[in-house]
């Protein structure tokens, strides 16, 4: 069957590759998620690896996100999209994940997966998708079948396109149905822009267990392709998961240090995580020893860890909003960008008293961004 090539829309988003390799993930529909805008301006990133497309709950072969919202008739992630590139990023939209039935279940052929995911890339004009096969999907030969199959059509129909699989991880790189996938892509002569492995939820505790994954991965990338160990590592990416893990592992701030300075030594192709949900500190900080998905259970301040993806695009982060100096009578305390305010606290700002409406740090008291702060006007 010839492919046939799709243009995107003239107004589609679009940034450089590097932005798509080092996007972190987001549920734009669930787990309580930040605004967008308000994360680009703290951290300066430029793209978000949006999360999930799955089939509907009730099965079939059209697309949904999270199972329950169909793409077609969509529109909150639509102005989700607009409102991230009209502040000059992008997205990319990721196919899969640990829960939901995935379309490479229920569409019967490549041809028909890819149908569906194109579905999703005409709709809002995407130039990135991350098919993200894990378990229990990536036990089902057919289903993998089908989604690398998949890819490798969207591959052809939309050229240029980022193309990202990403894998569970395991101590020596990723485990028998991992190797299974990377099988069935040479099988089908399929090579996207890099498979990523997530080393988390796995016996993994900090950067070190990480990174010998990294290495271990490496050498399966070598023996699976017949590739040199650097054209493996420009093929390689890595997804992590920021704060307590699922599993009750922990990866703090150095650690994603120590992986970005293995992934930069080594040129990777990719540094992600999960997720900018997450990325924000829990009340209480620990979160009474819990994982949760819209807090990280570390003690943080607000986006650091996106803050590290932002850096393996290549930019530098901004600075953290210096503490204005008094501009009149105030009586409330001045804001401090390193301090946790929760609901009811005041601040002087401006010459302005605000008040929080909840929790904040980090967000420097506007009457925009996410709203947290209510302007009680001059001092």
């Amino acid at each position: 069957m010839a492919a046939t090539s799709h243009a995107a829309p003239a107004d589609a988003g679009g940034v450089g590759a590097n932005w798509y390799a080092a996007a972190p993930y987001l549920m734009p529909l669930d787990n309580d998620p930040p605004d967008p805008g308000a994360v680009m301006d703290a951290t300066g990133l430029k793209a978000f690896q949006l999360a999930f497309v799955l089939a509907p709950n009730g099965g079939g072969c059209s697309a949904t996100w999270g199972g329950t919202d169909a793409v077609s008739s969509d529109t909150a992630v639509a102005n989700v999209i607009s409102g991230i590139r009209a502040k000059g990023g992008d997205v990319s939209a990721s196919v899969g994940g640990y829960g939901g039935t995935k379309l490479g279940q229920t569409c019967g052929t490549p041809q028909a997966t890819a149908a569906a995911y194109q579905q999703v890339i005409d709709k809002y004009g995407l130039k990135a998708i991350d098919f993200d096969l894990e378990e229990p999907e990536y036990e089902n030969s057919a289903a993998i079948h089908n989604e690398i199959g998949a890819a490798k059509i969207l591959q052809q129909q939309n050229p240029g396109i980022y193309l990202s699989v990403t894998t569970a991880g395991t101590a020596d790189g990723t485990g028998w149905f991992g190797k299974q996938m990377l099988n069935e892509a040479k099988s089908q002569g399929f090579t996207p822009n890099n498979f990523s492995i997530m080393p988390f939820d796995g016996g993994f505790n900090g950067a070190a267990a990480q990174t010998t994954a990294l290495t271990n991965f490496n050498s399966i990338l070598q023996s699976t392709f017949g590739w040199d160990a650097a054209t493996a590592y420009a093929h390689e990416g890595i997804s992590q998961m920021n704060g307590r893990s699922d599993s009750g592992e922990y990866f703090y701030q150095a650690d994603f240090q120590t992986v970005l300075d293995y992934a930069t030594s080594h040129h990777m192709a990719r540094y992600t995580f999960w997720s900018v949900n997450r990325d924000r500190q829990c009340t209480p900080p620990d979160n009474n020893g819990q994982t949760s998905g819209t807090c990280s259970s570390v003690p943080q301040g607000a986006y650091d860890f996106t803050k590290y993806s932002v850096k393996f695009a290549g930019s530098n982060p901004p600075t953290s909003t210096p503490t204005p100096p008094p501009t009149g009578p105030c009586t409330a305390p001045a804001y401090s960008s390193t301090a946790v305010y929760v609901g009811g606290n005041e601040v002087s700002y401006n010459g302005h008293t605000w008040k929080a409406k909840w929790w904040t740090q980090g967000e420097a008291p506007s009457t925009g961004g996410s709203g947290v702060w209510q302007d009680e006007g001059p001092c």
